[in-house]
């Protein structure tokens, strides 16, 4: 090959070169920004969600019980051993739904109003009965009936003001009561 052609050579071949070169950094300039990592959203726990509730009274084995959410009193009475001979188990409404922290005290037979009315002197709203609801100021029979209705039906109270939701309680009668009951 002569001198001439080994020069037309190379100019084709960096010709190209050069082309190619340009043609990458063209492509490079017109590609879109690189994305910025975006953080993985947390995810929740995979496990199951537990609460936890104190079972007292007449169960084989009484205290702190962990269990799924959604449980029922039932699934905590369960979960404490079960109830002895002798509990009185209509004193309790067993389909009523839980809540973490929330304390089940199962009477036994000779219980009438210790498990109502706790240490503190308050009456317990979640577990009076109906004569022992009226001794409460203005409470007479057919309220404490829709007091005790409410509970089997709904659920336990949850906090004082949850009386409002019972027909026949009002501001007035509530903060006549207020100091003498607890959920």
């Amino acid at each position: 090959m002569g001198e001439k052609a080994r020069k037309m050579t190379l100019t084709v071949v960096l010709t190209a070169v050069a082309v190619i070169a340009g043609v990458g950094v063209g492509a490079l300039r017109r590609s879109p920004p690189p994305l910025a990592m975006a953080e993985a959203p947390v995810e929740p726990a995979s496990g199951p969600v537990s609460i936890e509730v104190h079972v007292a009274g007449w169960v084989a084995s009484p205290g702190i019980v962990s269990l799924a959410e959604g449980s029922i009193v039932a699934d905590a009475v369960e979960a404490a051993g079960g109830m002895r001979v002798g509990a009185r188990s209509e004193a309790i409404n067993l389909a009523a739904p839980l809540t973490t922290g929330q304390q089940i005290v199962v009477p036994g037979p000779d219980e009438t109003s210790s498990s109502a009315i706790r240490a503190t002197g308050l009456i317990s709203l979640n577990l009076a009965t109906v004569e022992e609801l009226q001794t409460l100021p203005g409470v007479g029979p057919v309220l404490a009936e829709r007091i005790v209705a409410h509970r089997e039906t709904v659920g336990q109270y949850e906090q004082i003001e949850d009386l409002l939701d019972v027909s026949g309680i009002g501001e007035s009668k509530l903060a006549s009561i207020r100091d003498l009951v607890q959920p």
